[in-house]
């Protein structure tokens, strides 16, 4: 079953303005399958496979003289030198969209994007599929079978088995990427670092005391954490502090791009696992978050996205800055309406003028607004924030 994604049309309004696209995103987001759906009439060419890459490294010139044209290049990071050939026919075509590039790895692309594209190519960022982009495709889950099933392509577009698809995922990933970017003596001492993390899902991460529970140093975690952040695994949510002094965290909470992946990290084999799991709040938390940076990124919005926690105590799960305006929100993955789950947004408000008028996201379906904060079920979110689609009550399924 194909699902549209809702990044379409920002990827079709880029081909019209610049020469080069350069598509990036985690491992099996749907970059290759969304490229070739928008392009159907380019050529395609995949560095990933040997001889292809062999040929573009060494002939640069004679491989892009061999496919002409209007051209797919997928997981280019693998020839990173390629990009300046591609500048030079961008400048002497001046045609708009001859190039769509894919890639899985952040470092690689950006240098050469820096050296050679800079000013040719619009950066795309596609992440795994959003709650919205399953809604329009009829597929509507109860919460913990989001968070078992995560948000890859292939687990609705062919029914793959979440466990089975996240255990390939994660090993492909190391013996491909990991490799690539790093060289790790101890694969184990790896697997456990994440497995760490995943279990610190939501929450600051202290390198430091993470370095004694798996056995190497500080530095090193440090570079394997970027490395991570560079493959689309995980990513940081810097706190909120301008003009709010100095008694602010500002250390940055910790999720994974792919919610399916840190809960089979953590051993949840099915949906009926999740919630009984010490960490189902913070898999929520992460899902709801995620899901609005998807939402951006799919609109073609540069995601600032925070949250806020002081010295005092105060905490706000997420806050979404729009100009000058401060949108804050708080996410419980309980099902029973509470109204003090708006007490933090409260607080909150009386630090700035700018902080408007939040949300309370949660797990339950009654819909209501005290005070001016929102009481909202989890697949909302998107519309409530974006205006994006209608809004109310759906009818739920197990699947495709």
């Amino acid at each position: 079953m194909a699902i549209q994604r809702d990044i379409s049309g920002h990827i079709l309004s880029m081909a019209r303005e610049y020469p080069v696209l350069t598509i990036m995103g985690p491992r099996q987001s749907g970059k290759t399958t969304l490229a070739k759906m928008l392009f159907q009439d380019y050529k395609y060419v995949n560095l990933e496979e040997p001889d292809n890459r062999e040929f573009a490294q060494k002939h640069p010139r004679d491989f892009l003289k061999k496919f002409s044209g209007d051209l797919i290049i997928d997981e280019v990071q693998h020839v990173p030198d390629l990009l300046s050939y591609i500048q030079a026919i961008a400048d002497d075509k001046n045609k708009k969209g001859q190039f769509i590039l894919t890639g899985s790895h952040q470092p690689q692309i950006k240098a050469g994007i820096t050296q050679s594209l800079a000013g040719r190519t619009s950066v795309i960022t596609l992440l795994p599929l959003s709650i919205s982009e399953l809604k329009s495709s009829g597929i509507v889950l109860e919460r913990d079978e989001y968070i078992y099933r995560g948000f890859m392509p292939r687990i609705y577009s062919e029914n793959a088995t979440p466990r089975h698809l996240y255990q390939n995922y994660y090993a492909t990933y190391v013996e491909r990427d990991v490799r690539q970017l790093i060289n790790i003596g101890n694969q184990i001492l790896f697997e456990r670092f994440i497995k760490l993390l995943a279990g610190r899902i939501g929450q600051i991460v202290n390198l430091n005391s993470l370095a004694g529970d798996v056995g190497v140093s500080q530095t090193t975690l440090t570079s394997w954490l970027s490395v991570l952040e560079a493959s689309f695994i995980v990513f940081r949510l810097p706190c909120y502090f301008n003009n709010f002094g100095k008694r602010v965290m500002k250390a940055p909470k910790l999720y994974f791009t792919d919610v399916g992946l840190a809960a089979n990290l953590l051993g949840i084999e099915a949906p009926e696992q999740v919630f009984r799991d010490p960490l189902s709040g913070g898999l929520f938390e992460n899902m709801v978050i995620v899901d609005v940076l998807k939402t951006m990124r799919n609109q073609g919005r540069s995601p600032e996205l925070y949250y806020f926690r002081n010295q005092n105590g105060l905490e706000v799960d997420l806050i979404l800055c729009k100009g000058r305006d401060l949108i804050p929100l708080e996410i419980k993955s309980g099902a029973t309406f509470d109204s003090s789950f708006s007490k933090n947004i409260k607080l909150f408000q009386k630090l700035s003028e700018d902080i408007k008028n939040g949300y309370v996201v949660y797990g339950g379906d009654k819909q209501a607004n005290i005070e001016g904060t929102e009481f909202i079920n989890f697949r909302e979110v998107s519309a409530a924030l974006f205006n994006k689609g209608k809004r109310g009550k759906v009818n739920r399924q197990n699947g495709t």
